[in-house]
């Protein structure tokens, strides 16, 4: 019999859960299966992030079994997201220019940070708050800072206040809404919420609408439709995320 072959664009926690489904219910007997990756390390646990700042390392995050792929019907790409499909010829043509011929195919792209439209928000320490590489370069640009900004006051950014704090900036939760995690607690939940980051020695500003990120000479300056403007050295978006229906895109992986 011929065997078939089945495409896997993305190699997330989704995208590897059906790898180990295909293996664990025998499609591999007749299948291949060629997973492309955007980012250069096999699939980890996107939740657990933020334990990377508490002493966790990125293989104990990692969701692959050693010696996975391994199996003679799997074939893992790793940095070497897809940027073409061609549903008519039934291929895929991956950033390598490697053109591989399907059966069947599964986009699992997944999820990307959502940054918010705000003048200023990309450039040299902005960042957002959604893959290991994300965290190394918050990591790396907080050696040597003070402070830090966290936009976003939902449970990753109160996530990614609480990664800033353990490396030791001064960190401030910018939230538009007027209380922490608007989607999942009331007002009152909102103050108590508010009262334990603030106990943790978070600075909290909500009812705050970033209108421009300016930089300065020493750093970046977030400026607001009201109240005083906030200097800070390193400032993250997390701010909710967005379905990646763009090929080659930032969670295609």
């Amino acid at each position: 019999m011929t065997r078939r072959t089945l495409v896997v664009v993305g190699h997330g926690m989704v995208g590897h859960r059906l790898v180990e489904l295909a293996v664990e219910r025998g499609l591999t007997d007749d299948w291949d299966v060629v997973v492309h990756a955007a980012e250069a390390v096999p699939a980890y646990d996107r939740v657990g992030l933020s334990a990377l700042f508490r002493g966790t390392t990125a293989q104990e995050l990692c969701l692959v079994a050693e010696g996975f792929f391994d199996h003679p019907a799997l074939d893992l790409r790793l940095g070497d997201p897809v940027v073409a499909v061609d549903p008519d010829a039934r291929t895929v043509t991956s950033q390598a220019g490697v053109t591989t011929r399907y059966d069947a195919l599964v986009l699992a792209t997944g999820s990307a940070a959502f940054v918010p439209p705000v003048p200023g928000a990309t450039g040299p320490g902005r960042f957002v708050y959604r893959t290991l590489d994300d965290l190394e370069q918050i990591r790396t640009a907080s050696l040597g800072s003070r402070t830090g900004a966290v936009v976003g006051g939902g449970l990753l950014g109160l996530e990614a206040a609480d990664a800033l704090r353990s490396v030791g900036l001064d960190t401030t939760v910018v939230e538009f809404a007027p209380r922490l995690m608007p989607v999942q607690v009331d007002d009152a939940g909102g103050q108590a919420l508010r009262r334990l980051v603030e106990d943790l020695g978070v600075h909290v500003r909500t009812s705050a609408v970033t209108q421009v990120v300016e930089q300065t000479g020493t750093g970046l300056r977030m400026v607001f439709a009201e109240g005083e403007p906030l200097d800070v050295d390193v400032l993250v978006f997390s701010a909710g995320i967005r379905p990646d229906d763009t090929l080659a895109g930032p969670a295609a992986s």
